[in-house]
């Protein structure tokens, strides 16, 4: 190829090629424009990459709590049913009784029933109730160990494990309406 003396127009040697012409000057800009925009772009994805793993991580922590709460229920109220099975006979026994099992599995119940709730609401909702049921089952073994000549140790030690378990669905309802 000859030089026929003219620029062309674009391209590899064309005029916005040449330094220190104003179009040299814009696309020298533009591609740095480019790259800084590229830049924050990579940056805020990998933020969100971030705050995305920190959530699935907090949500497996808050899942091996449930299992471990769900788990301590179910072996609570086991512990209740065996508990009760040692009564005599006598009347006083069967309200009591009745009532402190319907109270105790009550906890674990609702524990589970939350985990299939449709929404956060219903799911606060059912924590509350197994709040109220481990109260409530509180209330009967204390009813127990006062008014009757059942084994107060086994008493203690179940009354024990309900209110560590209604502290920690309680700590749960706290965190859950934010209030905490």
């Amino acid at each position: 190829m000859s030089y026929n003396g003219s620029i062309p127009a674009s391209g590899a040697g064309g005029p916005g090629s040449i330094p220190g012409t104003p179009k040299y000057k814009r696309k020298a800009q533009s591609a740095k424009r480019k790259s800084q925009n590229k830049r924050k772009a990579q940056s805020a994805k990998r933020k969100r990459k971030r705050k995305v793993q920190r959530a699935k991580l907090k949500e497996l922590k808050y899942m091996e709590k449930n299992q471990q709460l769900k788990y301590r229920a179910y072996k609570f109220s086991v512990k209740i049913v065996k508990f009760t099975s040692k009564f005599s006979n006598k009347r006083i026994f069967w309200s009591i009784s009745d009532q402190l099992i319907r109270s105790a599995t009550s906890i674990g119940a609702n524990i589970i029933e939350a985990q299939a709730a449709s929404s956060k609401r219903d799911f606060i909702r059912f924590y509350e109730i197994a709040l109220k049921s481990a109260n409530e089952t509180k209330y009967w073994l204390a009813l127990l160990r006062y008014a009757t000549d059942v084994d107060k140790k086994e008493i203690n030690q179940l009354l024990k494990e309900a209110n560590e378990i209604s502290k920690i669905l309680g700590a749960s309802l706290l965190t859950l309406k934010g209030k905490r």
